[in-house]
C-alpha cells in the first residue's frame, strides 16, 4: 500500500506547481498595488474597493442577469429532455445522453464561429429567410445571439445532473402516488421533481458559474460590445495590463465558486443520507 501512496507525490508536485501556485499568485496580486513588480509589494484593499464603481457594477448585474435568463431557458429545455429521456430503455439512455455530449467534443471557439455562420447579416438563417419572401432579421451583437450561444454550450450541463438525478427514484414511489389518489401532475411535482432537485441545484449552479465566466461567446457573439465578468477579466490582463484588479475579480469569482461547490457537495450528502 505504501508503493502506491508514493507514486501520488508526482501528482501533488504537479498540482502545487500548476494550480496552488498560481492561485497563491492571484491572491496576492488582489491585495497588492504596482504593476507586476514583486519586489516592492505595496498591501491594498482599493482593488476590491473599485468593483463597486458604477461601471464596473453595471458589467456584474448584466453578466448576472444574461446568466439568469441563459439558466432558466437551460433549466425548462433540460429536464424536459432529462425526463423524456428516463422513459427509454438503459441502453438508449445511454445513447441519448452520448448526443447530448457530443457538442461538448468540439471546441467551444468552433462552436461559436458555427453560430456566427448561422446568425449574421448575410448568414444560413437570414438567407433562408431571403429565399421565402420574408426580411431579413439583425440577429447578431444582440442579447439573443449572447443567450443563444451560451445555452447551447451550456445545456448539457444541466442535462447530465438532472437525468442523473431522475434515474435514481425509484418508480414504485409513483405507484404508490398514484394508489393514494394523486393524479399526475400531482405525482410529478411531489414525487419526481422533488427527489430530483438535487440534480437541478447542480445543474442551475454549474450552469450559472460558466455562463458568467465565459469570455469567447460574449466576445464574438455580441461583437466586443458586451463586456460580461469573464470578458473584463480578460480585458484587465491582457489589454489593460492591471493584473491586481483583474486577480481581485477573480479572487472573488473563485470565492463564489468554492461557495457553490460547498452546497453541491452538501446536497448530495443530504441526498445521500435520505436515500
Amino acid at each position: 500500500m505504501k508503493y502506491f501512496v508514493k507514486l501520488v507525490r508526482p501528482y501533488l508536485i504537479w498540482s502545487i506547481v500548476i494550480v496552488i501556485i498560481p492561485l497563491l499568485l492571484i491572491v496576492l496580486y488582489s491585495v497588492t498595488t504596482g504593476g507586476n513588480d514583486l519586489i516592492n509589494i505595496q498591501f491594498t484593499l482599493d482593488n476590491f474597493k473599485k468593483m463597486a464603481e458604477p461601471i464596473y457594477v453595471a458589467v456584474f448585474l448584466k453578466s448576472f442577469r444574461l446568466g439568469l435568463i441563459s439558466v432558466g431557458i437551460c433549466l425548462v429545455i433540460g429536464y424536459i429532455l432529462a425526463y423524456l429521456i428516463t422513459f427509454f430503455s438503459e441502453k438508449v439512455q445511454n445513447l441519448l445522453i452520448l448526443f447530448v455530449t457530443i457538442p461538448m467534443w468540439i471546441n467551444t471557439l468552433l462552436r461559436t464561429y458555427a453560430w456566427i455562420s448561422l446568425l449574421s447579416d448575410n448568414g444560413i438563417i437570414n438567407s433562408v429567410l431571403e429565399m421565402l419572401g420574408m426580411e431579413p432579421v439583425a440577429m447578431m451583437y444582440t442579447d439573443f445571439a449572447v443567450i443563444l450561444g451560451l445555452i447551447s454550450d451550456l445545456l448539457p450541463f444541466m442535462v447530465i445532473p438532472i437525468h442523473t438525478s431522475l434515474c435514481k427514484i425509484d418508480h414504485s414511489l409513483h405507484e404508490a402516488a398514484m394508489d393514494l389518489g394523486a393524479n399526475p401532475f400531482q405525482t410529478f411535482w411531489r414525487v419526481t421533481f422533488k427527489l430530483s432537485t438535487p440534480g437541478v441545484l447542480n445543474g442551475i449552479i454549474m450552469t450559472f458559474l460558466l455562463s458568467i465566466s465565459t469570455f469567447v461567446i460574449p466576445k464574438l457573439l455580441g461583437g466586443g460590445q458586451y463586456m460580461l465578468i469573464g470578458n473584463l477579466i480578460e480585458n484587465l490582463f491582457i489589454s489593460v495590463g492591471d493584473w491586481n484588479f483583474g486577480s481581485a475579480i477573480s479572487v472573488i469569482l473563485a470565492f463564489i465558486i468554492l461557495i457553490a461547490i460547498t452546497c453541491m457537495k452538501r446536497i448530495d450528502k443530504e441526498t445521500g443520507e435520505e436515500e
